[in-house]
């Protein structure tokens, strides 16, 4: 399946997941290299002790390693989401920001490894801030990839 990025920017503010939680895409490149979203914890969203939700910071960065991959790689894949972790480290208060990278070189072994119809597991990591530029938790997300037959 072939991802237009254009159409996911106008689509996934409305997805009830991403709606209900108050998580906005700020960008997502075109050519599957960058997505940023952010999450402002309001009255509906925090939890008792006034935070972010721990799955509210976990659904910050799902689905969008396999989309943007999806994007880049265009329909000759099978991509999917298959693992994540995540590693709180402090309250997500104000602003929280996700800003998910995928540069060319990690798209090249996805290229590679998946040559005669192997399949291939990656893991990325990225790191939620909050305002002040503090990591509030570390998730890792693992990717699977393989060429279509």
């Amino acid at each position: 399946m072939d991802i237009n990025t254009t159409q996911l920017r106008r689509f996934m503010p409305l997805w009830p997941p991403l709606l209900g939680a108050g998580v906005k895409i700020r960008e997502f490149a075109q050519d599957g290299s960058r997505v940023l979203v952010t999450h402002r914890p309001n009255r509906l969203t925090r939890n008792i002790v006034g935070t972010a939700f721990g799955g509210t910071i976990m659904s910050m960065t799902d689905p969008f390693f396999m989309l943007a991959s999806m994007a880049r790689l265009g329909g000759g894949f099978n991509v999917w989401d298959v693992g994540a972790e995540v590693s709180f480290l402090k309250p997500g208060r104000g602003t929280l920001t996700a800003d998910m990278r995928i540069d060319d070189a990690t798209y090249e072994r996805i290229r590679e490894e998946t040559t005669e119809g192997r399949k291939y597991l990656h893991w990325f990591e990225v790191d939620v801030t909050d305002e002040a530029g503090d990591t509030v938790a570390t998730v890792r997300r693992q990717v699977y990839y393989r060429r279509k037959r």
